[in-house]
């Protein structure tokens, strides 16, 4: 059976309903490794608390649910025209980025939509990677963040042969500098309980809690979910080069090259490579596992507004 790929670009998606608390905000900060000294991301008192501005991505997940979901159910969902029936259980991540259009409430209350559309297809000898462009919407239409994820299904087969089409992509990595040592160095450790802590954000996947999960899917042992250690690495950037101000980063992205043990220590390498969009710079980066010596995280592209140096 022959497939038509290229009808499944473009595709809109049913809207998602989403929402978030208060509390949502302080346990995604949590997940992401925030310390009790980071009073403007965990203390909602603090006269600077707000939103880490890649919260957003948690939503495809979380949706508008207030409790613990069924992974199995958030994952079975779309059937994508012109694709053959591909299996949940064969999928990683393997991209994730964030545009921040405006700042986002502490809060969202009711009304608040995610508005998704596929936009873009790969089929290669390894499988295919369904890319997908989704808009973050308040109850009046106005849109909040643009967000770019991508899939890939592993081993999936739809006509063999190499194909691409694309509608819409997100912001490109510059290469790394190989002529200059890193502007910024950032090193933190995650716990032996991060993923415990960030499951709570909405990705119930088995596969960061049980360890006869990740055995079986041959990781040895249960694994940090990814997005928490792209948290971490977008807090560990607007820490060193916003001085803490989390409105500063505008736009974040990262390839997920590696898996990273909950307990496992991090290592964020940034390189300002230009000017970036209305005053901020733009920053190339990768983050080290320092544990076992991979890269856990490529590609990567953030821009951010740099502290202005206090006047003497």
């Amino acid at each position: 059976m022959s497939y038509d790929l290229g009808k499944a670009v473009g595709y809109q998606m049913a809207d998602k309903p989403v929402s978030w608390t208060r509390k949502d905000i302080l346990t995604y900060a949590l997940g992401v490794g925030a310390k009790k000294d980071e009073l403007s991301l965990v203390y909602e008192l603090d006269r600077s608390w707000g939103p880490l501005p890649t919260y957003p991505v948690v939503l495809s997940l979380k949706g508008g649910d207030s409790d613990v979901s069924f992974f199995a159910d958030k994952v079975g969902a779309d059937v994508l025209p012109g694709l053959p029936k591909l299996k949940p259980d064969r999928v990683v991540h393997a991209t994730q980025s964030i545009e921040i259009l405006k700042d986002l409430p502490v809060a969202s209350g009711p009304g608040w939509r995610l508005s998704s559309r596929v936009s873009a297809i790969h089929e290669n000898k390894s499988g295919i990677v369904i890319e997908k462009e989704s808009l973050l919407l308040d109850p009046n239409g106005t849109v909040y963040a643009k967000l770019f994820s991508s899939a890939f299904y592993l081993g999936a087969k739809a006509n063999g042969d190499k194909f691409s089409k694309a509608i819409a992509s997100s912001p490109q990595a510059k290469p790394i500098p190989k002529d200059r040592k890193p502007d910024w160095v950032i090193r933190d450790k995650t716990t032996p309980e991060q993923a415990l802590i960030y499951r709570l954000s909405g990705d119930y996947n088995p596969l960061h809690i049980d360890p006869k999960v990740g055995k079986a899917l041959g990781f040895g042992d249960v694994i940090l979910h990814g997005l928490s250690s792209y948290g971490f690495a977008a807090r560990g950037l607007i820490q060193a080069i916003a001085n803490g101000d989390t409105r500063a980063l505008k736009v974040f992205g990262a390839r997920f090259t590696s898996p990273v043990n909950p307990g496992d220590e991090l290592e964020t390498q940034a390189w300002e490579v230009g000017p970036g969009l209305n005053g901020a710079s733009e920053i190339a980066f990768i983050t080290k596992n320092v544990t076992s010596g991979k890269v856990a995280l490529g590609n990567g592209v953030a821009f951010i507004k740099k502290a202005e140096k206090s006047k003497l």
